[in-house]
């Protein structure tokens, strides 16, 4: 490894656009966000030090031997992958070791875009992604004491705005003018009234240290031996923005399988059981670890070591079959009204692909009549373990137990086995009289809301969407709306700290809920369930009858209620 003479940004990014710079399978996705890239160019314009780089020169025989994939250019968050990297194998490439990050940065800045998800709107809607530039305002300084020049990635329409302090320009435009000639700068300064002094030292100093200044410090691995060349990755890799170790062991299984591309097989597959009903948020490290359970390795912790070439070898002979057990897991919980939301932990999964996964069990599985009790058993305990956060924290552990003792009961899911198993435990799945009085403290839109509302919900046809709803509508739970309700003045205090909590919550259809939108709720239920038995079959399911439904009771309404769920859940869990 040596030493080479610096160069220039632009010269790094004529390199990506000419795919002579590319990035090898062990390289992990780009996940800088835009502050880290606005902050980036902020160093760069002060003269501050961005760090070395490290190179891989392929020659051209060893091109062929490997797989290589080209810079993003347009990111969009939640769908970019990098592109596999089509080569003729007639020449030599670099392939960058450390840096890609940095790189894809500069790449996207100078040369592509950026769509992030906009707050709170929803993943499936396009317009959630604006497609965004990076700028930099000529005319004032950042407002952030940490930062000099204000770089900020904007759609098109919001760098229109002007006013007396802002001027967007647009980093990647600084591409379109010749170094040599500075009176383009000059003219284009001119032309729009640019004649303050920060505006021309923020445009000359963009240029320099694009064109002329040789930031871009890096060092050459000239070696063909994969095995030395991943190891000097993982070395460079172990410090600074640290590695996942998902992508870490990615890499090596990208460089061991010789039958299939590792990277793209789990990155597709990643994004398919996302794509399963309302969408999850699964990754690579549930799926890394998911291999290393079902192929019964006897470590299943994270370790290099685990992913040697012989296990490697195991996962990739077993690879069709594991991803159908993950699918049909993935299926099944999605008609248990599991999403992204609401499965607090991927972990608790496993041990239901792993059941699958031994016993040969394909989609039939999910929908098959046969299998309808075992689908109800796997649906509370799934509940109750999430419930318990028996896979929070270091899980290893008890997926271990749960797995010999799943391998050693295929008759059927042993759930009674594992409370046995696990009872006196810190993983202990059994709950007493206090914790379950504690379940209905949770609030609307909790992590853990859901499972608790399902339970007491087991009959809900769950491939149906449905919705937490307040009973009484949250629209009224303030002070002057109350009292003019009719509450009581004493009570108002505990219908504020309350109406938010299970005991004034129930899952309704989403179109239902739609339509009862925030309608007093005795009124709606007058108005919808005229017929008395329709009616009473509507108190019973959501735990209503012989309650009084005026908003005036909350307060009674609430704590009877609540004594009717809790002793609902001492049915399902002391049992």
């Amino acid at each position: 490894m040596s030493f080479q003479t610096p160069i220039t940004i632009y010269d790094a990014i004529k390199n990506i656009s000419s795919r002579k710079y590319l990035l090898p399978a062990i390289q992990r996705e780009f996940v800088w966000s835009e502050e880290q890239i606005e902050r980036l160019f902020d160093s760069i314009m002060r003269g501050y030090p961005i760090g070395s780089f490290l190179f891989w020169k392929v020659s051209k025989d060893s091109v062929k031997k490997y797989q290589f994939y080209e810079f993003i250019c347009h990111y969009h968050q939640g769908k970019t992958h990098n592109q596999k990297a089509v080569l003729l194998g007639d020449e030599e490439i670099i392939s960058v070791l450390d840096g890609q990050q940095r790189l894809t940065s500069l790449y996207i800045a100078l040369k592509g875009s950026y769509a992030s998800k906009i707050p709170y709107r929803r993943w499936d809607v396009p317009n959630a992604f604006p497609k965004k530039y990076l700028y930099l305002n000529l005319l004032k300084e950042a407002d952030d004491e940490d930062l000099k020049y204000d770089f900020r990635f904007l759609t098109e329409e919001d760098a229109k705005k002007r006013d007396e302090n802002t001027f967007w320009f647009k980093v990647g435009d600084i591409l379109n003018f010749d170094p040599k000639k500075s009176f383009e700068l000059h003219k284009f300064l001119v032309n729009n009234n640019l004649n303050n002094d920060f505006a021309g030292e923020c445009l000359f100093r963009l240029s320099q240290v694009i064109y002329e200044e040789r930031l871009i410090n890096y060092y050459l691995e000239e070696d063909q031996e994969l095995d030395k060349v991943l190891n000097v990755f993982i070395r460079v890799n172990s410090g600074g923005t640290p590695l996942g170790y998902s992508d870490l062991l990615l890499s090596i299984a990208t460089a061991q399988w010789d039958e299939k591309d590792a990277r793209e097989e789990i990155i597709n597959f990643v994004d398919e059981i996302n794509s399963v009903g309302r969408g999850f948020s699964f990754n690579k490290d549930f799926v890394l670890k998911t291999c290393l359970v079902l192929c019964d390795f006897n470590d299943i912790r994270f370790k290099v070591d685990n992913f040697n070439k012989q296990n490697m070898s195991v996962i990739q002979d077993n690879w069709d079959k594991i991803k159908e057990s993950i699918r049909v897991t993935v299926e099944l919980i999605n008609t248990f009204g599991f999403d992204y939301q609401t499965l607090i932990s991927n972990n608790a999964i496993i041990p239901i692909a792993y059941y699958l996964y031994k016993k040969g069990l394909n989609h039939s599985f999910v929908t098959s009549v046969n299998f309808k009790d075992e689908r109800e058993k796997i649906k509370r305990w799934l509940h109750i373990v999430l419930l318990k956060q028996t896979f929070g924290g270091n899980s290893d552990q008890v997926l271990s137990v749960i797995r010999k003792i799943i391998g050693e009961n295929l008759n059927s899911f042993p759930v009674e086995v594992m409370k046995q198993r696990l009872k006196g435990t810190p993983k202990s799945i059994d709950f007493g009289e206090e914790e379950i009085e504690n379940l209905l403290e949770y609030e609307y839109g909790k992590k853990y809301t859901f499972s608790v509302l399902a339970l007491l919900y087991p009959t809900l046809d769950y491939n149906n969407l449905f919705h937490q709803d307040h009973i009484h509508p949250r629209s009224l739970f303030t002070k002057r709306k109350l009292l003019e309700r009719g509450v009581r003045e004493e009570d108002i205090d505990f219908c504020l700290e309350n109406y938010n909590k299970i005991p004034n919550l129930q899952l309704l259809e989403g179109s239902i809920n739609t339509s009862k939108s925030a309608k007093p709720f005795e009124e709606w239920l007058n108005e919808n369930y005229k017929d008395e038995t329709a009616k009473s079959h509507y108190k019973q399911l959501h735990y209503l009858t012989n309650l009084d439904l005026s908003i005036a009771n909350f307060k009674q309404f609430f704590l009877k209620r609540r004594e009717m769920m809790k002793d609902k859940l001492k049915q399902i869990l002391l049992s």
